[in-house]
């Protein structure tokens, strides 16, 4: 069992080497956020790169550190992507996070969430409560508007757990209070704010903070939940600083940059419950 101390001690032990290190996130992600997550990732202290095309999946990932992949804008041409740069990234053994942003809303979604699942050896998955709940529920059966859940944490708690051992995945779920598992430990993180729900892409951003902790840190169950702890208690900050979703986006990322040790040590609220 991890106490919150050791959570706060590893967040900084983590942080510090990806300021050292710098690794570089490869993101296949969508139009929507792909300048914010970009930004978030030097914001954290790694280095990012946006890139889809075919001819070049397999030269990226043979430098590449970890592999986001966000199906938000997906087109058949990016799902292929996807399995490619996936593919090619499994074979070096880099982590690979999936965000499976709408899954369960369109069929085509769907899909192609299940075909990288069973194309790719996905590390972590992080996603809203319904996203989660499309992979293990049929798509009649989940309330979703939009990319938009309208499910709670609370209600895929038991699924995600089973989820995360069948698959021998680590499984994050964030909403109110972010729920991590790999099927055997479960840890809940409760930072964050409410004005995340007011700027888009803010889901998709704290996937890329998990891409750049899995990056330098072995334990993906561990470096999701340091991640989103971190991720949240910028949210906090930001939130306290800024008079709107104009200048909470932009005061997000300072908090990110300029977040201190002491901050980290004193205001992360991570548990493990399991």
């Amino acid at each position: 069992m991890i106490d919150e101390r050791a959570f706060s001690g590893k967040t900084i032990e983590i942080l510090r080497e990806i300021r050292a290190r710098r690794p570089l996130v490869h993101h296949i992600t969508n139009f929507v956020v792909m300048n914010s997550t970009a930004n978030v990732t030097l914001a954290v202290g790694a280095s990012p790169i946006m890139a889809h095309a075919h001819e070049e999946m397999e030269a990226i990932s043979a430098f590449a550190n970890a592999l986001n992949l966000n199906i938000g804008t997906l087109t058949p041409y990016w799902v292929d992507s996807m399995c490619m740069a996936g593919k090619s990234a499994g074979k070096r053994g880099i982590p690979i996070i999936l965000d499976p942003v709408g899954s369960g809303a369109t069929p085509f979604r769907t899909e192609a969430t299940s075909r990288i699942l069973k194309e790719v050896p996905v590390t972590v998955i992080r996603g809203n409560a319904s996203e989660v709940m499309s992979l293990f529920t049929s798509a009649d059966g989940i309330r979703i508007r939009g990319v938009d859940s309208l499910e709670t944490v609370e209600t895929v708690r038991e699924g995600a757990h089973h989820l995360a051992k069948t698959l021998k995945k680590v499984i994050a779920v964030t909403g109110a209070v972010d729920y991590i598992t790999d099927g055997e430990r479960a840890v809940e993180v409760f930072n964050g704010h409410p004005m995340f729900g007011q700027v888009t892409g803010t889901g998709c951003a704290a996937t890329t903070v998990i891409s750049c902790f899995c990056a330098v840190e072995p334990d993906p169950l561990v470096a999701a939940a340091c991640a989103l702890g971190y991720y949240g208690l910028a949210g906090e900050e930001a939130a306290r600083v800024s008079i709107g979703p104009g200048s909470f986006q932009t005061a997000l990322y300072d908090a990110l940059h300029t977040m201190t040790e002491d901050a980290l040590a004193e205001r992360l609220r991570i548990r493990q419950i399991e």
